[in-house]
């Protein structure tokens, strides 16, 4: 899959994912009113809402971008209802040929971590049968528990040739009080990210490894020295627009080929009707023509990104 998404990147020339993380309040009214008018005022109006959205998204940018990345928690929090609209998500996704990083952010240990892990990116077993239960090509994984806890998705990202992005250095403004605390001399996250590069070489693909990195545009000093330490390490870069992150700071993050790194862009994209510049422009009923020039503008604007 590593493989896969790389070809698509060059392809494309588009290091982007787009956050597939709706929330009500990005829905349009029209969209609503039609969820609930089916299904009420409900968990289930509501996730019905969520995938109406997700779905005239999807039709407006699967075109120009490589892969989406939906947050599991936007879905979880309306129940049964709302993973049913995030399984029915990623279907779509793979319908139109769109690589779909899970943002998951497990972290567990043993039999748990294995479930975890069979559950988003591998199969089971039940009876005569197997299953791919949600089938994302790639999960964020949390590291804090060490290797007990992502030896099980290595496993099976080797066997499924499926990939994780482990959280090394995030764009979160209090990060740093553990990710930079120093430890015989560095900051932990050069402790996570070295770890990382040597959990990779275990599952290599052409150029990159399976084992990712997400490391945050709002720290470029820091994915200057984690870019050296992970060569061979895609990083999924979270914090571009409405967290801070600019294009001019994005150069780190990449190696000399222009390859390396795919940047992420949630509400900057899916909620661009509600945002200058697009606000006004297309109207309501046209949010997905507006998630569609604000997708085209990320792209030109990674384009000034200096590379070599």
């Amino acid at each position: 899959m590593i493989n896969k998404l790389m070809k698509q990147i060059e392809k494309l020339d588009a290091p982007v994912v787009v956050g597939l993380d709706p929330q009500l309040s990005f829905i349009p009214d029209f969209l609503m009113k039609k969820a609930f008018s089916e299904k009420g005022e409900t968990l289930e109006g509501a996730a019905e809402a969520l995938w109406q959205f997700n779905k005239v998204l999807i039709d407006n940018i699967w075109d120009l971008i490589p892969a989406v990345k939906p947050q599991v928690a936007m879905y979880e929090r309306f129940g049964v209802p709302g993973m049913v609209a995030y399984q029915k998500t990623i279907d779509y996704c793979h319908e139109k040929g769109l690589v779909v990083i899970g943002d998951v952010k497990r972290g567990d240990i043993g039999s748990t971590s294995a479930a975890y892990a069979d559950g988003h990116l591998g199969k089971v077993t039940v009876g005569s049968r197997v299953f791919a239960p949600f089938d994302e090509d790639f999960a964020t994984v949390n590291p804090y528990l060490g290797s007990d806890g992502i030896d099980p998705f290595i496993k099976v990202c080797q066997e499924e040739k499926k990939g994780i992005f482990v959280l090394v250095k995030t764009s979160n403004p209090s990060s740093g009080e553990f990710q930079d605390r120093v430890i015989d001399g560095r900051p932990l996250y050069e402790w996570v990210g070295e770890k990382v590069a040597q959990w990779g070489s275990t599952c290599m693909g052409d150029s990159y490894s399976y084992v990712g990195a997400v490391v945050g545009a709002t720290y470029p000093k820091m994915g200057e020295v984690l870019r050296q330490i992970m060569p061979h390490t895609l990083i999924l870069v979270p914090g571009y627009g409405a967290q801070g992150g600019k294009a001019s700071d994005l150069a780190p993050y990449f190696n000399k080929d222009g390859l390396g790194a795919i940047v992420n862009s949630s509400r900057g994209i899916i909620a661009a009707w509600k945002k200058e510049p697009y606000l006004g422009r297309f109207g309501e009923e046209g949010f997905g023509d507006a998630a569609r020039q604000a997708t085209v503008d990320m792209i030109e604007d990674l384009k000034t990104v200096p590379k070599g």
